[in-house]
């Protein structure tokens, strides 16, 4: 699993594409079928919650990007 506790180091460009995965990955999870990532995947090893905890952690970081 990523490490994302200092999510100030990441570029906008890193979480626009870290929040797109993110809204994909809870897509996916309403399916039947969740298939499981592969351990390269930024989003290995999370959960469901987890994804969302860390959803409202980047759109509040984007925000006070402006």
């Amino acid at each position: 699993m990523k490490d994302y506790t200092d999510l100030k180091v990441f570029t906008d460009k890193k979480l626009r594409t870290l929040r797109n995965n993110i809204n994909n990955r809870l897509v996916s999870f309403k399916s039947v079928t969740t298939k499981a990532l592969p351990p390269s995947h930024m989003l290995h090893g999370q959960d469901e919650a987890q994804c969302k905890a860390l959803l409202e952690r980047v759109l509040k970081e984007l925000r006070t990007r402006g």
